[in-house]
C-alpha cells in the first residue's frame, strides 16, 4: 500500500466512524462530532504551525481559544447603551490611562541615563499612573456592572441591529477573523517577552499567561459578564423554529417522510458544517502553501538547527515570533467559531485539559509537521473523546453484569465511566508513540 493510499484510507475510516454514528446513534450526534471535529482540526493546524513548523512548545492554547470566544461576543452582541452611559467611557479612559502609564515608564527607561534618578522616576510614574488608573477604571466598572446585572451588566458588542440584532447573523462571521486578530495581538505581546525562553520554560510561560487570560475573561464582568455567561449570540445560519414554521420546509420534510423538528436541527448543523468546512479548506490551503514555500523550508531549518540557521543570516527570534502569532491567530479563529456554534460564551468551560492537552494529542497522533495529519488527528481524537464515555458505560455494564446490585466494586466502576476519556486518550498516545512515533501521517 502506497503512502497516499494509506493516508486516504485513514480519512475514509474516520468518515465511516462519523457516518456510523449517524446510522447507529443519531444524525444530530454525528453532525455535532463533525462540526466540533472541523473546529478541532483548525485548532490542530494552529498548534502544528507552531510546533510542527518551528518547534515552539505552546501549552497556552486555551487562552487564545478564549480570546476568540470573547471576540464573538464583542462583535456580534448589541451594545448595552445604559451601561455605556453609566460608565462605559470611564472604563475606556481608565484603560487608555493604564496603557499610557506603561508606555511612559518604558520611555523613561529608554531615554534617561541609568542611575537612581531613572529608577525613582520610573517608580513615580508607575505609582501615580497605577492609582489614577484604578480610581478611574474601578469607578467605571462599578457603574457598568450595576446596570441590570441579572440580564446584562456589561458593555456589550458592536452589533447595531437594535432589537433585531439576531437577524444580523453575518456579524458572527465577522467575529471569526476578529478573534484571530485579537489572539494574534495577545500572542505578539506574549512572544515579545516569552519567546526568548525555550522548551519547558516556554511551556510554563505560555501556560501561566493563558491562565491570566482565562481569569480576565472569567472575572471581568464588565467585559463579557464573566461566569454569568453571555447567551443568545446571533447565528449565521437559520434558526430551527424558523424552519419549522416555514410551510415550504415542512412540506419538503413531509414529502420525504421526515420529522420537521429533527430535520430542522440537521439542516442547521449541516449549514454550520458548510461554513466550517470552507474555513478549514482556506486555512489548510494556506498552510500547505506556506509549508512548501521558501518560508516553510526556512522555518523547518530553524526548527532542526536554529544555531546553523542563525549563522546563515536568518533572524531566528523574528521568525519564531511570526509563526507564534500566526498559529495563535488560527486558534483564535477556531475559538470564535466554537462560540458561534454554541451560541453562548461560557468562560467556565475553558479548561486546559480540553483545549490544550487534547489539541496536543490531536497533533501528535495525527502527525506533527504534517498539516493533513493534524486535520486527521482533530477528527479522530474528538470522535473518540465523545464516544468513549457511552462505550465505556456499555463496557462497564457488561463487566459488572454478574455482580450484586450494591457491590462496592460495581458501583465504583460505573461511577468512574467519565474517567474512561482520560484513560483512553493516554492509552492512544502511548500506542501511537510506541508504534508510530511520527504520527499516523508523518511529516514528509
Amino acid at each position: 500500500m502506497t503512502t497516499s493510499v494509506k493516508n486516504v484510507a485513514l480519512f475514509v475510516v474516520v468518515a465511516c466512524l462519523i457516518a456510523g454514528t449517524g446510522f447507529i446513534q443519531s444524525w444530530n450526534t454525528a453532525l455535532f462530532i463533525l462540526n466540533m471535529g472541523l473546529i478541532s482540526a483548525i485548532m490542530s493546524l494552529g498548534v502544528n504551525l507552531q510546533w510542527g513548523f518551528a518547534g515552539l512548545f505552546n501549552v497556552g492554547v486555551v487562552g487564545f481559544v478564549a480570546l476568540g470566544g470573547l471576540a464573538a461576543v464583542l462583535v456580534s452582541m448589541p451594545p448595552t447603551t445604559d451601561a455605556w452611559a453609566a460608565g462605559g467611557f470611564q472604563v475606556i479612559l481608565g484603560l487608555i490611562l493604564g496603557a499610557v502609564t506603561v508606555v511612559t515608564a518604558i520611555f523613561v527607561q529608554a531615554r534617561m541615563a541609568a542611575g537612581k534618578i531613572r529608577i525613582l522616576t520610573t517608580i513615580a510614574v508607575l505609582l501615580v499612573g497605577f492609582f489614577a488608573f484604578r480610581y478611574i477604571f474601578d469607578g467605571g466598572v462599578k457603574a457598568v456592572e450595576a446596570v441590570n446585572p441579572a440580564g446584562t451588566g456589561y458593555l456589550g458588542g458592536l452589533n447595531f441591529g437594535g432589537e433585531n440584532y439576531k437577524s444580523w447573523g453575518f456579524m458572527t462571521i465577522v467575529s471569526w477573523p476578529v478573534g484571530g486578530v485579537l489572539a494574534a495581538g495577545a500572542a505578539w505581546l506574549i512572544g515579545k517577552t516569552a519567546l526568548g525562553l525555550r522548551s519547558d520554560y516556554l511551556a510554563i510561560a505560555t501556560l501561566g499567561i493563558s491562565e491570566i487570560i482565562i481569569a480576565v475573561v472569567k472575572f471581568e464582568d464588565w467585559l463579557a459578564r464573566g461566569v454569568k455567561n453571555v447567551s443568545g449570540l446571533p447565528r449565521p445560519v437559520p434558526y430551527e423554529i424558523d424552519l419549522q414554521e416555514s410551510p415550504s420546509f415542512s412540506e419538503w420534510v413531509s414529502s420525504i417522510g421526515g420529522d420537521p423538528v429533527t430535520a430542522s436541527s440537521i439542516v442547521v448543523k449541516l449549514s454550520y458544517a458548510g461554513l466550517f468546512t470552507a474555513v478549514l479548506i482556506i486555512i489548510l490551503t494556506l498552510a500547505q502553501l506556506a509549508l512548501s514555500s521558501p518560508w516553510g523550508r526556512m522555518m523547518r531549518a530553524i526548527r532542526d538547527n536554529e544555531h546553523a540557521a542563525g549563522a546563515m543570516g536568518k533572524n531566528v527570534t523574528a521568525r519564531h515570533l511570526q509563526v507564534f502569532v500566526l498559529g495563535s491567530a488560527i486558534c483564535g479563529v477556531a475559538g470564535a467559531m466554537m462560540t458561534t456554534l454554541d451560541s453562548q460564551l461560557t468562560p467556565g468551560t475553558y479548561q486546559p485539559l480540553r483545549f490544550t492537552f487534547l489539541i496536543w494529542v490531536m497533533v501528535i497522533v495525527g502527525g506533527s509537521g504534517n498539516n493533513f495529519g493534524a486535520v486527521l488527528g482533530g477528527f479522530l481524537i474528538f470522535f473518540l473523546w465523545v464516544q468513549v464515555e457511552p462505550f465505556g458505560a456499555m463496557l462497564m455494564q457488561a463487566v459488572t453484569s454478574g455482580m450484586a446490585e450494591e457491590n462496592a466494586i460495581r458501583l465504583h466502576l460505573l461511577e468512574s465511566v467519565a474517567h474512561m476519556r482520560l484513560l483512553t486518550m493516554g492509552l492512544i498516545l502511548i500506542l501511537v508513540l510506541r508504534f508510530s512515533p511520527r504520527g499516523l501521517i508523518p511529516e514528509k
